[in-house]
Order: C-alpha cells, then structure tokens, then sequence
C-alpha cells in the first residue's frame, strides 16, 4: 500500500463507466490498469479509448473503495466507437441500460471484493472495512466478506433514456439505481452536453418520480439551459454534479457558470472535479506532461471560494471514459494514485479535514441522507 495512502484511509470517486468498459471494451477491470495496457498495446481499443487506467487492484491498493458506477448508453448520432453498441430509439436503450445493470449485480454476486451499495446499511459496511466507520449494522452486514477491503458501488445512470418513461424508474430503483443524470447528449427528458435544448415536458415528470423515490439528481452533461430549469423544478432533497468543472476555466457547456455552482451548492449539493487534461486546462497543448497537480487544486479551490466552503466539492474522474493515461495529469498514472490529489490539496494549504472532505466526507454525506436505510 502506497504510504502516503495512511492520510487518506477512505477514498470515493463519483464517476466510473464500468460496465461500458467491461461490456463494450471487453476490459477485464479484476486485472491491474498495466496488465490491460499490455494486453491492449496498439489495438483499436487503445486506439480509440488511451491507455486503461482502472483495475480492481489498482482502486483497493489506492483505497478507492466507493465509487458511482454508471450505467451509460451512448445514441447512434454520436456513437463514439466503430463496434460498440448504440442506441436509436429508447426501447434500444433500455436494453442496452439494463445489461449494464445485471453486469452489476452478477459482478456483486461473483466477488467478495465488489459490493453494490443501494441503503445506508450496505454503505456503512464499505467505511466499516475501510476503516472510517464503526456501527453494530456495518458490522452485521460486513461479516459476510472473506475480505478486509472491497469497491462499494453506487449505481448511476449517465443520460436517462434507458428508462421508457418515468413511472418506470420505480423499477430501477428497486434493482439498485440510486443516481440518474438526465442528459449525456440531449436526450428525451433533457437537453445535453453538445446539442443543447431544455428540459422536456416528460423530463420534469421524471424529476417529480425521481424526487418521490429519493432518487439522486446528477445535473453533469445536462445544457446550462436544462440545467437551471431542473435545478428550479427538481423538489428531491439531492442534487450532485458527478464530473463537472468550473466553466471558468473549462468555457464550454459542459462545464459548470459560476451561478450553477453556487445553486447546486444552496441545494447542499457536491460537484465532482473531472481528471481530464482536456478540462483542466483550457489551452491543454496535447501533452501529458504540461497539466499537473496543480491545475486540480485550481478546480477544487474555485469551487470552495464560490461556494464559501470546501463542503461541495469532491472527485469524479471520469477515469476510462474516453480518455486514458496520456490524458490525465503528469503525476497521476492509474487510479490508485489518486491519494496524491489529497497530498497536493495538503501540501497547499488544505486543512486535513478539508481534505478529508474533498476525497470522501462530501459524498459519504449525500449517500448517508439519501440513501433507504
């Protein structure tokens, strides 16, 4: 275990295409990133996707043990891979989106290391075998684990369309579905990422069926314009940005005004730095080596000095999804050094208990309060 890891006992990443890259990418991710880069050296998925950097090892050995596991299906307009599945109308999607989600549950079944955690019961089993949570539930529930460490997963679907309509998502969420992001692209309930658009008619009855069941909103990929109309009509308790950063210093409608951070934050929401060069550097020259730590704690000091506090803001690398090692910063090579974004916030003047925070108080506070017990 990396030393440095002993300041930083638990660690929760916000977002991770798992199952994409388990099903679509044939990513087996029970091998370390080094070993899939190997395999993978110089073929299409390399290609196309950069070199892998999330295993199963590598999240234990850097105590990244709670991450949002998401459920994405991708629109044939913007298909992002010759080969990989796509979907042209929602009935496509929602098989697509419930493969995904068996993927899952079977994963859950077959490995003591991997856990879903849909209740307050289940999540406070993860922090118990990290070591940040003593309860006589976590202690019920974790005896059942031949191992000291294990990967929580908290299920998240990226772009909604999976679901058929919105009285459906009742089913999902009594199949694990805690989390659901409107919009990828622009989808039927919500204008996305890259056509834009508002919030549909059918888009606020799922937020009225999202906020009966206590379903978490993630505002991520949704248009400025889908975003303010959701933020104003959602009355669920929950609102999260899983991988969003400041449209500051990443000016396009992906990213984050200033106005957005401070309303997610009134929401008592957490927004989710993204660890791609490409955000974290708006004159990013290409090169891996011209992005650095620093560059991070500037997305992560923003968020605190707009919102007054370092109570909303966490990581959610968005690791594997469409970008790989080449495209992340100079220190960071797999997902277990993500200990070393805590080291750089300490060593630049961040509290320890803010730091705590930023790598896993924020989240495990949203989890705690919307979670079913």
């Amino acid at each position: 275990m990396p030393r440095a890891t002993a300041r930083h006992p638990l660690i929760v990443d916000a977002h991770l295409d798992i199952a994409y890259n388990v099903l679509y990418k044939q990513r087996d991710y029970r091998r370390s990133a080094l070993t899939t880069r190997a395999i993978e050296r110089n073929s299409p998925v390399e290609k196309q996707s950069g070199q892998c950097t999330v295993g199963l090892p590598d999240m234990i050995r850097g105590r990244v043990g709670l991450c949002f596991g998401t459920i994405f299906v991708e629109p044939y307009s913007r298909k992002l891979g010759e080969g990989w599945p796509a979907y042209r109308d929602a009935r496509e999607a929602h098989t697509l989106g419930m493969a995904q989600l068996d993927f899952y549950r079977r994963w859950a079944e077959a490995y003591p290391s991997v856990t879903l955690v849909t209740t307050q019961r289940e999540l406070a089993a993860v922090c118990r075998r990290w070591g940040v949570e003593e309860s006589r539930e976590a202690s019920s529930v974790g005896s059942r684990f031949s191992t000291p460490h294990c990967v929580g997963i908290v299920l998240l679907m990226e772009g909604a369309d999976p679901i058929l309509e919105p009285k459906e998502l009742e089913r999902w969420y009594e199949r694990g579905l805690r989390i659901v992001g409107p919009a990828w692209d622009t989808t039927r309930y919500a204008g996305g990422t890259w056509s834009g658009g508002r919030l549909s008619k059918l888009g606020r009855e799922l937020l009225d069926v999202m906020a009966q069941f206590g379903v978490i909103l993630d505002v991520s990929h949704m248009s400025h314009a889908s975003l303010y109309e959701a933020l104003d009509a959602f009355e669920g308790r929950h609102v999260i940005a899983s991988h969003s950063n400041p449209y500051r210093y990443a000016p396009t409608p992906r990213h984050l005004p200033d106005r957005a951070i401070e309303m997610i934050a009134e929401r008592g929401g957490v927004i989710g730095v993204v660890l791609y060069n490409r955000f974290l550097k708006k004159d990013w020259s290409g090169k891996k080596e011209d992005v650095t730590l620093d560059d991070v704690v500037r997305m992560v000091d923003h968020i605190c000095q707009v919102t007054g506090s370092a109570d909303h803001v966490g990581i959610g690398s968005d690791y594997d999804g469409g970008l790989g090692y080449n495209d992340i910063p100079r220190e960071l090579n797999t997902i277990r050094d993500h200990y070393k974004i805590g080291d750089a916030l300490l060593e630049r003047g961040f509290t320890e208990q803010h730091v705590a925070q930023i790598m896993r108080g924020n989240w495990l506070r949203i989890l705690r309060e919307a979670l079913p017990t």
